[in-house]
């Protein structure tokens, strides 16, 4: 499929490649002005709803209409590239982000949460609502296969949930180093600063529940300790009555008990400890369940012929989720506007290292996403004549960092303020970064790919 006509004038590309960003920006306006103090028509708590609507609604209802009728067994198979993308692109930003701490020198607390910052982009509600905005048109320049892009964007979800719940939650833990370590025979020092899911405080920042609504009620006694440096630090300075012992941990409902007389390997019990205390039981969020559920029964012949299509005894309702998933791109744009009226909270990380992050994800990692897509595309990896399943791939290297990051800040108690003021520039500055690559993608998918 082509998707221009190749001596297109550069100005009419410029302007489809900005005007999809402009009708975003438009409604993040609205919300931003619609929740000024001074006005209070949308205030707090109704934002807070909002996004509850958009977390368990909105946005199931927007991954399971549109990635049910394209999925089949065949191009689950073809699709493979789309999740392998989500993990080479955290790489090669954990990479960067490496090499931004190296450069910057943020404060040695904040070492890890630099190459997070860098590394994990926003795989979800954003490049969800650049292709509704493009696709929106009917003269868009992808045609009638438009709205496969959210399909495309939609497979990927279940990547960067995990990815969320298992990798990004222990590199989020408080550093051991700088936490307060008392006598010995003493637990570790837990943060109670704070709110919890009883308090029902509404000065928890508006980003934390953006893409994790009611984390305040997911809070565990260990979430906010640093478990895992706890566990395999050997550093004589450190308490180690704070790593359970084998026989505590065997009296645990959930730990599985050691069979006869075999002794368990002093490491393997250490990993056993840490995955019991990772938070696997909440990758089923209502997005990804969604996204099972769709794939499930559009590999299934039969039951996707009874649930989509027009001509399916199911299909009044399937009708009826895709109207309210109109609600998900508007919802999403009001409470970033409103997430943005906030402002960014205190940060002890530095301008230095925070322009450096910033200059990283927006700028540096989208150049590096061209050239892994290009080497893909030339190595044949990608579907043939499919430029928005090409520009899907490529949006994944352009987003800010993922609003998931500063729900997982709070959850653990580390650097909470630090991922509000990161998320906070990087989506002010996002507004121009993702119209310039958009531009760039537009031109460079009639022109190289």
């Amino acid at each position: 499929m082509e998707l221009w006509d190749k001596n297109m004038k550069t100005t009419e590309v410029v302007f489809e490649a900005v005007l999809p960003v402009l009708k975003l920006l438009s409604m993040a306006l609205i919300g931003l002005l619609l929740s000024h103090p001074k006005i209070q028509m949308i205030p707090k708590p109704t934002l807070r709803l909002l996004s509850k609507l958009v977390f368990f609604l909105f946005w199931p209802c927007l991954i399971f209409t549109h990635l049910g009728p394209v999925i089949s067994v065949k191009k689950f198979i073809q699709w493979w590239f789309v999740p392998i993308n989500v993990v080479i692109s955290t790489a090669v930003g954990s990479v960067l982000g490496f090499f931004v701490a190296l450069i910057c020198r943020p404060p040695p607390e904040f070492f890890r949460l630099t190459v997070i910052m860098t590394a994990f982009g926003n795989t979800g509600n954003i490049p969800l609502a650049v292709v509704s905005s493009v696709c929106h048109n009917e003269d868009n320049p992808f045609g009638g296969t438009c709205y496969d892009g959210i399909a495309y964007a939609g497979f990927s979800q279940w990547v960067s949930v995990v990815l969320v719940y298992t990798l990004i939650y222990h590199m989020m833990e408080p550093p051991l180093e700088y936490y307060e370590v008392v006598e010995e025979g003493t637990e570790i020092e837990e943060l109670t600063d704070l709110p919890t899911g009883n308090e029902n405080d509404l000065s928890i920042p508006l980003l934390i529940e953006a893409e994790w609504t009611g984390i305040e009620n997911q809070r565990t006694e260990h979430c906010q300790t640093p478990l895992v440096a706890t566990i395999f630090n050997s550093i004589s300075d450190v308490s180690q009555s704070n790593i359970p012992d084998i026989e505590s941990i065997r009296e645990m409902p959930s730990s599985p008990r050691s069979y006869g007389c075999l002794a368990e390997p002093k490491v393997v019990r250490k990993i056993r400890i840490v995955v019991e205390r990772t938070p696997i039981n909440q990758i089923l969020q209502p997005p990804l369940t969604a996204t099972v559920l769709a794939i499930v029964i559009g590999i299934i012949p039969q039951i996707k012929a009874t649930v989509f299509g027009s001509d399916a005894p199911l299909d009044f309702i399937t009708d009826s989720l895709a109207m309210i998933s109109d609600g998900m791109v508007p919802a999403v744009m009001l409470v970033l506007g409103g997430m943005l009226w906030e402002g960014p909270n205190e940060s002890k990380l530095g301008l230095r290292t925070t322009i450096g992050i910033v200059v990283a994800r927006l700028l540096i990692l989208p150049l590096a996403g061209i050239g892994i897509i290009y080497l893909a595309d030339k190595w044949n990896c990608l579907i043939a004549d499919d430029s928005m399943y090409r520009f899907v791939l490529l949006m994944q290297y352009a987003t800010p960092s993922a609003i998931l990051l500063g729900a997982i800040a709070s959850l653990r108690g580390y650097a909470v303020g630090e991922a509000s003021a990161l998320l906070f520039w990087q989506h002010v500055f996002g507004l121009v970064s993702i119209s310039v690559y958009i531009f760039i993608y537009f031109k460079l998918l009639v022109t190289l790919f």
